[in-house]
């Protein structure tokens, strides 16, 4: 058994999977990980399973200690890591000497990191997943849904090799123009045409106002026509426009049923990549077809088996 000293932390550190499935009719929410991608790499640097727990660090503030010797991975967001105050990159696997201090500080590129053990973070299941949703008081280390603190301990057993990296072609862009593929329907014909317009073809600006339920975004007020409707289940990725006209990408974290109409869903890829996005990033919609989509994610998971 290997175990992690947390010496600090925030809020916005916490222990996360893939999620929880089958129990939406329930209300209880997804939850798990915003960027899969990024986590997805983490785990696979170890060999882990895809679904193995990692901790999501995002925006810095985060620090451990290794009581013994033992080999990590990072991927994701470049937030300042450090071992010992010299520089550690992401995408790759490393040795954590005992009694030595990783320390993560401020985004340099992207938003979220990814730290992986080999085997995973021990952590109870509840519902099937140690994803953390407060909300809910479901999962984390006591099973209640409580970010990572200072004093808490990490504690995982596999044992893997250090070394590999993700190769740099394959790695996610987290810089650059960012273009998030929408899967359209649900009430998009419900809107004007000059909203429709301006939906595909302006800029959106992301809030401040933004947590793992979802993320504001600001632009054009668009205009709903239709109905008044009634509350109906709500996919991951969704974008709910309320009355105000601008939009809201629903995400991990997300209440299971809303009412507010919907242009359609980001597709899983583009999700990952609005996870990355610091306040203030603009950001277009490219509407696209569920089986176009469905063909760029089975193409992307390929990359894991290499």
């Amino acid at each position: 058994m290997s175990l992690l000293h947390i010496e600090a932390s925030t809020p916005l550190c916490q222990l996360q999977d893939t999620g929880r499935f089958g129990v939406r009719h329930l209300g209880v929410t997804q939850g798990g990980a915003l960027d899969w991608v990024s986590m997805r790499w983490a785990n696979w640097l170890l060999g882990n399973a895809p679904e193995a727990p990692v901790v999501e660090i995002t925006l810095g503030g985060f620090a451990v200690v290794a009581q013994a010797d033992c080999v990590l991975a990072l991927a994701g967001a470049d937030l300042q890591a450090s071992v010992e105050g010299q520089p550690l990159k992401p995408w790759r696997s490393f040795v954590l000497g005992k009694g030595q201090r990783l320390q993560f500080d401020q985004p340099l590129q992207g938003a979220r990191a990814y730290l992986a053990a080999p085997g995973g973070f021990d952590a109870p299941r509840v519902l099937g997943s140690c994803a953390s949703v407060l909300r809910e008081a479901l999962g984390g280390l006591d099973g209640q849904g409580t970010a990572l603190a200072k004093g808490h301990r990490l504690s995982f057993a596999g044992q893997a090799q250090a070394g590999r990296e993700v190769p740099q072609a394959l790695r996610p862009l987290l810089n650059g123009a960012v273009t998030l593929d929408l899967i359209v329907g649900a009430q998009i014909g419900e809107f004007a045409g000059l909203s429709l317009f301006e939906a595909f073809n302006r800029d959106w600006t992301l809030d401040s106002r933004g947590d793992r339920m979802g993320i504001r975004l600001l632009g054009p007020a668009l205009q709903y026509q239709g109905r008044p409707m009634i509350s109906e289940g709500i996919p991951l990725g969704a974008v709910q426009v309320p009355p105000d006209g601008q939009p809201i990408v629903l995400l991990n974290d997300r209440q299971t049923i809303g009412g507010y109409p919907r242009l359609g869903a980001l597709t899983p890829l583009a999700l990952a990549r609005l996870a990355q996005c610091l306040p203030g990033t603009q950001v277009r919609f490219r509407a696209v077809v569920q089986e176009l989509a469905g063909e760029e994610l089975r193409g992307y998971l390929q990359r894991f088996a290499r």
